[in-house]
């Protein structure tokens, strides 16, 4: 039985990729920790700085749109999404929080390339605090994992 094993032996990635960052400015004082953890985790697996493009949107609801035209050019190997989206006292939390994750999760099937979920969806503001601080408990670091995962995954079920 042969395994699909998408890290190489010293735990980077085995190809060189270009991956996209689409994260939103709301509630930035949490966006920017995930945004952190993602970058480094990217560069200590060896993707090179000139391989990530990050693109900034004014909250969660606009980032499929802009990942919609990122994949549209064809040259990324995953996108990774970052927000956060703390719950309120309206409905509205629910709308945003669908919007996004069903338009992330439509454009990853439609395109067949990962878009990974970062987009934290919590109650309070100490859930988002606790999920965007050090590396071990940074969902952004989390989420670049994820990307490079898929990345090795896809590439290997591909050749």
């Amino acid at each position: 039985m042969s395994e699909i094993n998408s890290i190489n032996h010293q735990g980077k990635l085995a190809k060189q990729a270009r991956i996209a960052i689409v994260s939103s400015r709301f509630n930035s004082f949490i966006v920017d920790k995930l945004n952190e953890g993602a970058i480094k985790t990217l560069k200590q697996n060896g993707i090179d700085e000139e391989d990530i493009i990050h693109v900034k949107v004014p909250g969660a609801f606009e980032i499929p749109v802009v990942v919609k035209t990122l994949l549209d050019k064809s040259v990324y190997d995953a996108i990774i999404t970052l927000g956060a989206v703390i719950r309120g006292e309206t409905p509205h939390f629910d709308y945003i929080c669908d919007a996004c994750s069903s338009g992330i999760s439509r454009l990853a099937l439609d395109y067949g390339v990962p878009v990974i979920f970062g987009v934290l969806t919590v109650d309070t503001t100490e859930q988002a605090l606790d999920r965007s601080g050090e590396e071990e408990s940074n969902k952004g670091s989390e989420a670049a994992e994820a990307a490079l995962e898929m990345i090795g995954v896809l590439s290997q079920i591909k050749a």
